[in-house]
């Protein structure tokens, strides 16, 4: 399991297509927004990082928009096809 450190909060990377992650642009771009979900999804556009919050599907906060079971279609409808993701998981120490 790899693991990565931001803004001191632990996550595990779940995916990381085409060595998506930059931890330098992931620390400006991860806000207190984030803090909620229970993953964090990143897709790059333009050379510009996009994020998206999901939940695990059992969680209360869960809406079929944003639900970690749908990231895939998420993925085919929302990003560009071939483009560089990755998924995070917040890691609850």
């Amino acid at each position: 399991m790899r693991k990565i450190t931001i803004n001191d909060v632990n996550y595990e990377v779940i995916e990381d297509v085409k060595d998506a992650i930059d931890k330098e642009i992931l620390k400006e771009k991860i806000t207190d927004y984030f803090d909620d979900y229970d993953y964090i999804v990143g897709d790059w556009a333009y050379g510009k990082l996009r994020l998206k919050g999901f939940y695990d599907s059992n969680n209360k906060n869960c809406k079929k928009i944003n639900d970690i079971a749908e990231l895939k279609t998420y993925i085919e409808n929302n990003c560009a096809y071939g483009c560089r993701w990755f998924q995070i998981k917040k890691i609850n120490d």
